[in-house]
């Protein structure tokens, strides 16, 4: 008896283990399928219109950390690329503050190599400082196109050759707060940061990649190579380009007083004025601009530089109008000589220059080799007889090509 006894209660304690094990797998299903299903979902879904720039919620406090991406549109995608994604990233403000930042990241076609596509990270040359002007925002025939979408040849044949090429907008151009236009450190930042977000778009992108700027863009390159070993230790560097890089801010400034001739060089020193006092609360504009350019000056939050260079606007005033009579010109001249981008990198530095430039002149890149020189960086300044500022991008495609591929070789 008590043996048969023992035998139900056996019986009994398995069925209802039994019942329990089928009652408890459905929600145990349901988990991991959610984890799975989670894992599986990829990068996040930004936004459509101009939401997709403005970031919800706490930012991640990691700098590099992809926000969120969508597909591009208008005349952002590049032709020869599988596929062109808009991008929304966070980086550290010169002062450390965590920022959302824009941009895109373009795909070759084809099969990824083994290690992921090398990719080139470029920094844009000036558009201004209005969000309306961020590169990731243009479209065909708009007020920032002609100084956007002159680099998509030179771009397409990049990803021909196997490089995937990631486009920061940099720090508040698009997205929420002013652009601190030619603060070196931000910039640079940007520069290296959106190569951490692409390798989180599940794209097969490689640790090692190079950086390449023009203008503005070459400033921010060159400040990109000089942080890249702390800033992003993971990520290989293997080789600079710039093209007439932006430098020696201090020195054009001190020349102002003798270009007596209206140009566009006065709406850039307007927006040089801004961009520093994102970053630096010091400058006053109200204090340090003239009386004659003051009223001008609000555009440079609104307008591209487009449409502040022509005559009827900054562009129509002379460069040596531009500042206060009798104005104490040394805490700018200070800031001013930080931003020189006279780096210190490990990895190699093209330099590009044009004998014609009259934005960026040769003798300012002249000098900026001698002191990366002197610094110790390897460099190989290459000069363009006649060529102007804008050109010397298509000018030096040869040799630039021939830079990436001695240094870290396409992925065709």
């Amino acid at each position: 008896m008590n043996r048969l006894r023992t035998i139900v209660l056996a019986v009994a304690m398995l069925l209802t283990a039994a019942l329990l094990v089928g009652t408890a797998s459905p929600a145990g299903a349901d988990a991991a399928a959610k984890k799975t299903k989670k894992a599986n979902k990829g990068p996040k879904q930004g936004p459509a219109g101009l939401n997709f720039y403005k970031p919800k919620g706490k930012l991640p406090s990691a700098h590099g950390k992809l926000i969120w991406q969508r597909k591009a549109a208008g005349s952002v995608p590049l032709k020869s690329a599988a596929s062109t994604k808009l991008v929304l990233y966070t980086s550290k403000s010169a002062a450390g503050k965590t920022v959302a930042v824009s941009g895109s990241v373009s795909v070759p076609k084809g099969k990824a190599p083994k290690g992921g596509w090398p990719i080139v990270s470029y920094g844009h040359g000036t558009t201004g400082i209005a969000d309306k002007c961020a590169p990731s925002r243009n479209t065909k025939g708009g007020v920032a196109d002609g100084y956007i979408s002159y680099t998509d040849p030179i771009m397409n044949q990049w990803l021909r050759a196997g490089y995937a090429v990631a486009r920061t907008d940099y720090q508040g151009l698009g997205t929420p707060g002013d652009h601190p236009f030619l603060v070196g450190k931000s910039s640079g930042r940007g520069v290296l940061d959106i190569v951490r977000a692409a390798r989180q778009l599940g794209s097969k992108i490689s640790n090692k990649f190079l950086i390449a700027g023009h203008s503005q863009g070459g400033h921010a390159a060159l400040f990109a190579a000089g942080q890249a070993a702390k800033w992003t230790p993971e990520l290989k560097l293997r080789g600079t380009v710039a093209y007439a890089p932006a430098s020696h801010f201090k020195l054009q400034a001190q020349v102002l007083p003798g270009l007596t001739d209206p140009n566009g060089l006065t709406a850039l020193a307007s927006l040089l004025v801004r961009g520093m006092s994102v970053e630096y609360p010091q400058i006053n504009a109200q204090e340090l601009l003239s009386d004659t350019v003051l009223p001008y000056y609000p555009l440079t939050r609104t307008k591209c530089l487009s449409e502040i260079s022509g005559p009827d606007s900054l562009g129509g005033i002379a460069p040596s109008e531009l500042l206060r009579d009798g104005v104490d010109l040394e805490p700018l001249y200070g800031i001013l000589d930080a931003q020189n981008p006279a780096v210190t990198t490990a990895a190699p530095i093209l330099l590009a220059q044009g004998t014609a430039d009259g934005t960026t002149p040769k003798f300012l890149t002249d000098t900026l080799n001698g002191e990366l020189v002197a610094l110790g960086d390897s460099v190989d300044y290459k000069t363009y007889e006649g060529v102007e500022h804008g050109p010397i991008v298509a000018a030096a495609q040869p040799d630039v090509m021939d830079f990436f591929e001695q240094r870290l070789p396409g992925g065709k």
